[in-house]
């Protein structure tokens, strides 16, 4: 997870003349979007979040040919977690703290720097970060770059000079609220969420103007239907999860306005619904004692449409999870043929140790199986959408509960997977990593972490750390 330098690796000159293949998908497939075509423009590649390239110049005929011809060191021993983008012939990637923004002319012999654009973000976001002081990435359209800040500023660069556009506060580190996600653009919309649940920070998203950086409009994930914009075309498909003003009723008095529940993650898009979806992370103390409830919207899936913010169904995926199971996994967003019929399908694997596939158009779930080994349920009733919690594996306040699978890093957490359409495979980056775990009461003091749980991971015997799984969807298992 820690990287100094960025590896430039071609196979001659396959860096610099790759092609789109002829071949396309498996019959019963369909991308959702346009795959990346040479460039890579946004966070995932396309709007689906395959993370495909269907770019064929290097294969198993010539990949011994792959050498380094560059590298390109930040200085900075903190997580890369951002994937670089790839514009007109321009590489561009961002820094964890302090953001840099690298722009490297990849036409020329050595890639050398074309410019670098240096944000100077307010060093006190670094005291607050929860998990590292990373950033995801950035996104490409109408000549800029966007990207997120740590203090929880989205910047817009332009991409040829590399000087700034605009620049918008999305989040207070006042309110220990920093930003780590990259942003994805929807048209003219800027869409970014916010990072600090660990320390109370208010689960939102933030729509801002692509041209000007304004604010147009926010959607928080606890509080009332008004401030979650669930509105008369809100339709959960799961009776446990209609009803009104849950983000406040599910909550224990005041516990919601604390509650954590951020986005910190990937956001997907399918442009023929026009709705994103995205996922919700864990409800604010771990300690579950402290937060009697279900505690929605934390852990849940959203589907909105990013015109106005306004919902079309959510998903709860863990009621009241006392696992620190953030839902903030990409949801891969592919049309298939399941049950015998085109369906418009949602596929997330994430930190419960299930790959779930929903309909996105219903929020209906289809299938949930484990990929790795699950010892906190024992699987998810698909009539209610309520998983079948293991008991003696329920954590609470001074009771050290031993061996639950996977751990609090999740069966898969933030790495994202990827889908071939051609083979039809999920391709997942498992984690094989359990945990002990033991509540403790916790006080709220605002600025510092508010957890409350004492966490031992280790790996199972007779397991490694991880792996790589193959994953057939239409098969529902490992391959």
């Amino acid at each position: 997870m820690r990287k100094l330098a960025l590896l430039l690796i071609c196979a001659g000159t396959l860096c610099l003349s790759g092609q789109m293949t002829d071949r396309g998908s498996l019959p019963g497939i369909q991308p959702v979007a346009p795959l990346a075509d040479g460039q890579w423009t946004m966070p995932a590649g396309d709007y689906g979040n395959l993370r495909y390239s269907p770019l064929d110049k290097i294969n198993t005929a010539n990949v011994q040919n792959l050498h380094l011809v560059a590298t390109q060191s930040t200085g900075i021993a903190h997580g890369h977690e951002g994937q670089p983008l790839v514009v007109n012939g321009t590489l561009y990637m961002v820094t964890p703290f302090p953001n840099d923004l690298i722009a490297l002319d990849i036409t020329k012999p050595g890639f050398p720097q074309r410019w670098t654009f240096s944000p100077n973000p307010d060093n006190r976001a670094v005291g607050i970060a929860c998990c590292d002081t990373v950033n995801r990435g950035a996104s490409y359209a109408d000549g800029k770059i966007i990207y997120n800040t740590l203090d929880a500023f989205t910047i817009a660069v332009d991409s040829n000079t590399g000087k700034p556009v605009w620049k918008t506060q999305v989040g207070d580190i006042k309110m220990a609220e920093t930003e780590t996600m990259a942003p994805i653009i929807v048209r003219n919309t800027v869409l970014v969420g916010i990072s600090g649940g660990e320390l109370r920070a208010r689960g939102r998203i933030t729509a801002l103007d692509l041209k000007t950086g304004k604010i147009t409009w926010q959607a928080f994930t606890t509080g009332s239907d008004a401030d979650m914009r669930f509105g008369a075309d809100f339709k959960p498909f799961y009776k446990k999860d209609q009803g009104q003003d849950l983000g406040i009723k599910s909550w224990g008095p005041d516990q919601w306005k604390i509650g954590g529940s951020t986005t910190w993650g990937w956001i997907s898009y399918d442009p023929t619904l026009n709705l994103i979806y995205y996922g919700s992370g864990n409800p604010g103390p771990w300690n579950e004692d402290m937060r009697p409830g279900d505690n929605k919207w934390a852990i849940s899936i959203f589907a909105r449409n990013p015109d106005t913010g306004y919902a079309k169904w959510a998903y709860q995926v863990v009621p009241h999870s006392g696992w620190d199971y953030d839902q903030e996994a990409e949801d891969v967003l592919v049309d298939m043929q399941w049950g015998g019929r085109m369906r418009k399908l949602l596929i997330n694997s994430g930190k419960t140790g299930y790959v779930m596939v929903m309909d996105r158009e219903t929020g209906e779930l289809l299938s949930a199986e484990p990929f790795v080994p699950v010892t906190w349920s024992t699987g998810y009733d698909l009539k209610t959408g309520i998983p079948n919690r293991v008991e003696k594996k329920e954590t609470h306040s001074g009771k050290k509960i031993l061996g639950i699978c996977p751990a609090n890093v999740g069966g898969k957490s933030v790495f994202p997977t990827a889908f071939s359409p051609r083979t039809g495979l999920l391709y997942i980056p498992a984690t094989h990593i359990c945990m002990d775990y033991e509540g403790m009461p916790v006080n709220y003091i605002p600025g510092t972490p508010y957890i409350g749980a004492d966490v031992v991971n280790f790996i199972p015997k007779g397991l490694d750390a991880g792996g790589l799984i193959g994953w057939d969807v239409g098969k529902h298992k490992q391959v």
